[in-house]
């Protein structure tokens, strides 16, 4: 099955049009490998160096775009270093692609949360193997769901590498194709897996180089890791500044100082809508209760998805989104590892604002 074995010890323009032949292969002949999952590939993504993906649990399993699938693509695209970084990784299709990746002679390292190391998905790429780093305490999450493809681009956002997540749950992946936003997930990746910095850790002083950056389309786009950059307090800043509105999709919402920025917003006069993750928002100490007293400026719903709303999305004034692993939680923000981004775009932001109106219409 493993197709790309035999592209080792041959000549490099042979290598090159096997890869070629191998992601056809990948992209159309390989029902075998393809999860039920779906996205939408909004606004031509295949032209952009930022690129958003959402799943969506409506749509047939045979679309090629389901994420799943567009990850794989990418893996197998990668020519040299592949870092994961994985929260939950059981995947068929991308576990596959990770293999195929290893046995090609890409560099594969993994990071993994400790308490999911022994999934099936992960022993087999520890029988490959493929280095395999897992967090080693209970004290916090390793909560991050990202790649880093030949330090040349990373795939992140609110999406576990997981049946249930591509197949079921709401949730956003973003692609970014600018090395300097790599370097900062290269930057992160290499602290977890190779200095075995997790968490909250005495003696942790990590720095990424370029928290801010600005893409050859003109879009900012701010990264920023927990806990070291306590990403709330960059959240807060944000929504202080909404003029309009502000919009949100909350898989957990818990962060007291999150909530009484956009409370404050509302008493402005500032739209406030959101939807909460049902379970999450009355199973206890959520902010749920505290949106429903928060005014008549306040609309919070309870998601209609029958398995998770899965999102960790904030949308300001349309042009500002809050994406990524980062649950609106004190735990996320204090004790685990996670990552978010802030991105200055409108077109951006109308994608999100899209995927937000579709998740609203089915709450209740």
């Amino acid at each position: 099955m493993w197709l790309t074995n035999r592209i080792k010890r041959v000549p490099p323009g042979v290598i090159k049009t096997q890869m070629l032949a191998v992601l056809v292969f990948v992209l159309f002949g390989c029902k075998e490998e393809t999860s039920p999952t779906h996205t939408s590939d909004a606004e031509g993504n295949s032209d952009r160096v930022l690129r958003i993906y959402f799943t969506n649990p409506a749509l047939s399993t045979d679309a090629p775009e389901h994420p799943a699938n567009v990850i794989a693509r990418y893996i197998d695209q990668t020519e040299h270093d592949l870092e994961v970084c994985a929260h939950e990784l059981d995947s068929e299709v991308i576990t596959k692609a990770i293999v195929r990746a290893h046995r090609r002679g890409v560099r594969v390292r993994v990071v993994v949360e400790t308490s999911n190391k022994e999934g099936q998905c992960i022993r087999r790429l520890h029988e490959e193997g493929i280095p395999i780093v897992d967090d080693g305490w209970e004290g916090a999450l390793m909560h991050n769901k990202f790649l880093v493809f030949d330090g040349k681009a990373v795939w992140t956002g609110s999406m576990n590498f997981t049946e249930n997540c591509t197949s079921r749950n709401d949730n956003h992946g973003i692609y970014v194709g600018d090395e300097r936003v790599a370097e900062n997930y290269h930057r992160k990746f290499s602290w977890l897996f190779e200095q075995r910095k997790f968490g909250g850790k005495p003696g942790k002083n990590s720095r990424i180089p370029y928290p801010q950056v600005s893409l050859k389309d003109g879009t900012i786009v701010e990264t920023y890791f927990a806990p070291d950059d306590r990403p709330a307090g960059k959240i807060v800043e944000q929504i202080r500044k909404a003029t309009k509105s502000v919009h949100f999709l909350a898989f957990s919402f818990t962060h007291p100082g999150i909530a009484d920025a956009i409370l404050e917003r509302a008493s402005k006069g500032i739209e406030v809508r959101g939807v909460l993750e049902r379970r999450q928002a009355i199973a206890g100490h959520s902010m749920y209760s505290k949106f429903l007293i928060g005014g008549p400026a306040v609309h919070v719903y309870l998601d209609g998805n029958k398995y998770n709303m899965h999102h960790k999305v904030i949308i300001v004034d349309r042009a500002v989104t809050v994406a990524g692993s980062f649950n609106f939680s004190i735990g996320a923000d204090r004790d685990n590892d996670e990552n978010v981004l802030i991105i200055h775009s409108e077109a951006v932001a109308r994608q999100f604002e899209s995927e937000f109106q579709r998740v609203m219409a089915q709450s209740r």
